[in-house]
């Protein structure tokens, strides 16, 4: 038996990108799940390992997000039957706690084969349930982006009614922690390059919209717009490139969540104003099993639907990622398998 899949090409580029037929894994042992596959989410992450920014194996299976339908069950697994709709975790043995020292060793996608294929047997931890009444594609777009959104906002803080979160962008973590903030009864500041995006933005529920390439001090617009007192948690995913002016747009004793590198892997940081504010800017790379657990719990209870720009079908994966980095999406761009 055999699968379709994708798998990273030498050297890695969008363009050497393999459509290929792959070995079928065959029933699950002991403890193990047969997943049938039926979507994946793009993620800068993804991004980085197709396009060689982070180095990995020739012929790797890429994508992070995996979502599908239970096909088999091995003996002594009791926490899913045939028939049940599962959602992959980002890092498949951090089930509790603190976050574990193997970095990306052991991510879908990085350090081993990921979800741009059809079927996968994997210990039943691997996965969890999905939201009640999600579709794949729903499901699909939880495990790295929505997973850090919710980890930034009410793991790492503590965000409530009343609390002001400022947001960067339109792209998967920052509309989940749009939706997220809202839900929690939040006011949030969105800040983006297109008024047309904005607007989108504000149909969700943003509060002030601030276009950054109108506003190039945006951080203290942002400061301005909460009457100088200063946002409570920044999702702050540019980097080095963005973290002064989300500094800027802080509370003393305010916390800046530091989750991407899209401005810039490395620069000068402002070390006086971090003093000065007292901020806690934390890094985080999405979070555990349980905390997604916890999430899931927290969306059903909510009622919060992801928001999915596009489709593509696996064969077009390099089609999906150029369109990722045209930034036309909004929200979270969706491989269909």
């Amino acid at each position: 038996m055999s699968q379709r899949a994708v798998r990273v090409g030498s050297p890695a580029t969008l363009d050497t990108l393999l459509s290929v037929i792959a070995d079928d894994p065959g029933k699950p042992g002991p403890g193990q799940i047969r997943v049938r596959l039926q979507a994946s989410s793009l993620n800068f992450h993804d991004f980085a390992v197709v396009n060689g920014m982070l180095p990995t194996e020739v012929g790797r299976i890429p994508m992070s997000d995996g979502a599908g339908i239970v096909e088999a069950v091995g003996v002594g697994v009791s926490a899913f039957k045939t028939g049940d709709m599962v959602v992959s975790t980002f890092f498949p043995e951090w089930l509790d706690g603190a976050p574990p020292g193997t970095a990306f060793t052991g991510v879908p996608g990085d350090g081993i084969d990921g979800y741009a294929r059809e079927v996968v047997v994997t210990p039943d931890h691997w996965f969890t349930r999905v939201p009640c009444g999600y579709s794949p594609a729903e499901a699909a777009t939880l495990t790295c982006a929505g997973l850090t959104a919710w980890r930034a906002l009410f793991v790492d803080d503590a965000i409530r009614p009343g609390s002001t979160v400022l947001i960067q962008g339109s792209g998967g973590v920052s509309v989940f922690a749009l939706q997220f903030a809202k839900a929690a009864g939040a006011r949030v500041i969105a800040t983006s390059s297109s008024n047309e995006k904005l607007e989108k933005l504000k149909a969700l529920g943003a509060d002030d919209l601030i276009n950054y390439k109108e506003t190039s001090s945006w951080g203290a617009k942002a400061l301005e717009l909460t009457g100088g007192a200063g946002v409570d948690c920044v999702v702050e995913i540019g980097g080095s490139g963005t973290l002064d002016q989300s500094m800027m747009a802080a509370r003393v004793g305010g916390h800046v969540a530091l989750i991407g590198v899209l401005a810039g892997f490395a620069g000068p940081v402002q070390t006086a104003l971090l003093m000065a504010k007292n901020l806690r800017v934390q890094g985080l790379t999405v979070g555990s099993r349980s905390q997604q657990l916890a999430m899931i719990a927290g969306i059903e209870r909510t009622g919060i639907r992801p928001v999915i720009s596009d489709h593509f079908p696996l064969e077009n994966l390099a089609d999906a990622f150029r369109h990722q980095i045209a930034n036309k999406h909004f929200g979270k761009i969706v491989v269909d398998i």
